[in-house]
């Protein structure tokens, strides 16, 4: 969306750390367990949140995902996605084939795109997933992490060697559908993917896409 003023972004800006906050602070409440969402008739899904984000954070998606059919999966020692891309990709290849999960889609927020991307470039399960649906993920990394002082953020620059790796793999491209806002005030570069299925969303923010409902159906379309 061209032509978008500084009232606007920053009135989205407001309400995507609303939002951000409300479902931190939910998810760590007392709430319903993982293995709650595990049946289904449908192919499994497994959700990737960001960084610092819990399960919990993508809950109304998982509840989605699994009213429609899907066993829903997350990587128990993904935790709040602290770890390096590359670890989070091998807890997600080990979970794969411990579970013996096939045709599998992974639905990811943020860094966790990458952690999916991560295992289609570089894992063995690779050929366990049949498509990856991202949400708000810096596939060219964020230039504002690298004046971060925290590693786990400043991970995600640009230049840092794992995401170089990342953006030079492009054949894989393909298995992605890349859903994002077109103002994200933590992804200046945005989320467009070069190869991949691209949604635009007219609307700002990073966290807060997860609850769009134009977003929410594509997720649900894609995964289908």
């Amino acid at each position: 969306m061209k032509g978008v003023g500084r009232l606007r972004k920053a009135y989205w800006w407001v309400l995507d750390y609303g939002y951000a906050a409300a479902w931190q602070v939910r998810s760590l409440l007392p709430g319903p367990k993982p293995e709650q969402f595990l049946d289904g008739d449908q192919a499994p899904v497994i959700v990737l949140p960001g960084v610092y984000e819990s399960w919990k954070f993508m809950l109304p998606l998982v509840r989605e995902l699994h009213a429609n059919g899907h066993p829903v999966h997350i990587v128990p020692g993904l935790g709040r996605n602290r770890v390096p891309v590359m670890e989070g990709a091998s807890m997600l290849a080990s979970y794969l084939q411990r579970e013996n999960l096939t045709d599998v889609a992974l639905v990811a927020h943020s860094k966790g795109g990458l952690i999916a991307k991560h295992l289609l470039v570089f894992g063995d399960a690779a050929a366990r997933v049949r498509i990856v649906v991202t949400i708000s993920t810096p596939f060219a990394g964020s230039r504002y992490a690298t004046y971060l002082l925290n590693r786990t953020l400043r991970a995600l620059a640009p230049t840092n060697e794992t995401m170089v790796s990342l953006a030079r793999a492009v054949d894989a491209n393909a298995k992605i559908v890349s859903i994002f806002p077109s103002f994200d005030p933590h992804i200046p570069e945005g989320s467009f993917l070069a190869g991949a299925k691209n949604v635009e969303l007219p609307t700002g923010g990073h966290f807060r896409v997860l609850g769009d409902p134009a977003a929410r159906a594509e997720v649900l379309e894609s995964t289908s």
